[in-house]
């Protein structure tokens, strides 16, 4: 056979073999200790079977209610990011001036550090001093100053509302694109036929956007489920764990030495992605129609 036709082959070998050492092979050694009692406390490792899992999943314990967080800041954060970023890419994409420079004013969030996104609304929703707050008494509406981060009832919907505005304007970026990619054609003709905006994105615009979505939703999900920074950043899963979701639960058992326990909810989480990610896929890309 023809060394040159074998090349591609050697690169996808490389590449497997390194996916596999720096990906793979980390994470079914992760799904092993989540077996063993692994800690900082001993220098001992033995095999305990399931009990970490069994401590997870305890009513006794508060895990549930992190996996009920995570659950919940996912489907708020991707159902609002796929809403708003629609609709602002079909605005964008149809019929407004200077659009790139609007593009870019949306999408800039996207490009900040998650660390310089926590810092300026940890400022902005202070309940004292922040510019929120400041603003609504200054206008007469003391009733809406809130503790916007520090109150039990606000501080997860604050979070999701700080992750929509960063996190939407990358979703709106990948829906413009694909909606430019739709051929005029058919939008020209369902005029001709009499159909107006909304039928024509019912039936036209958002079948043929579909795929689009789908990798957009899949992301915003896949997303959600593994969210660590900004929650850390904005309230350290505060107040009272009120905001506590899985991956800052593995970050506190980290720290405390509980590596074992730590292991196990990630292994939980990735499991929950797996199974989230394939479903979702298989759902959203069924009966895709093919322009």
């Amino acid at each position: 056979m023809n060394k040159k036709k074998l090349y591609p082959w050697y690169f996808a070998a490389g590449a497997l073999v390194v996916y596999g050492a720096l990906f793979v092979l980390p994470s079914l050694v992760g799904i092993g200790y989540s077996f063993t009692d692994w800690s900082s406390y001993s220098d001992e490792i033995s095999f305990v079977g399931l009990d970490n899992f069994a401590e997870i999943f305890s009513p006794k314990r508060d895990y549930l209610d992190y996996i009920w967080n995570t659950l919940w800041f996912t489907a708020a954060t991707t159902i609002a990011k796929t809403v708003l970023a629609l609709a602002f890419a079909m605005l964008l994409a149809k019929g407004v001036k200077a659009l790139n420079w609007h593009r870019a004013i949306l999408y800039m969030p996207a490009v900040l550090s998650v660390l310089i996104v926590g810092m300026v609304f940890t400022a902005i929703l202070d309940p004292r001093y922040g510019l929120l707050n400041t603003s609504l008494r200054a206008v007469g509406l003391d009733f809406l100053a809130q503790k916007w981060l520090t109150d039990p009832k606000l501080a997860m919907w604050s979070v999701i509302g700080v992750d929509i505005w960063r996190g939407m304007g990358y979703i709106m970026t990948i829906l413009i694109v694909g909606i430019l990619s739709i051929s005029a054609t058919y939008d020209e003709a369902a005029q001709i036929d009499g159909a107006s905006a909304w039928q024509r994105f019912r039936h036209i615009t958002l079948p043929l956007l579909r795929p689009t979505l789908a990798v957009t939703i899949v992301l915003n999900v896949l997303y959600g489920l593994k969210v660590f920074d900004i929650v850390y950043v904005l309230t350290n899963g505060g107040p009272g764990h009120r905001t506590e979701v899985l991956y800052t639960a593995v970050f506190e058992e980290f720290s405390r030495g509980r590596y074992a326990v730590g292991t196990a909810l990630s292994t939980v989480m990735l499991l929950i992605m797996v199974v989230t990610g394939v479903f979702m896929i298989r759902v959203l890309t069924r009966n895709e129609v093919q322009e």
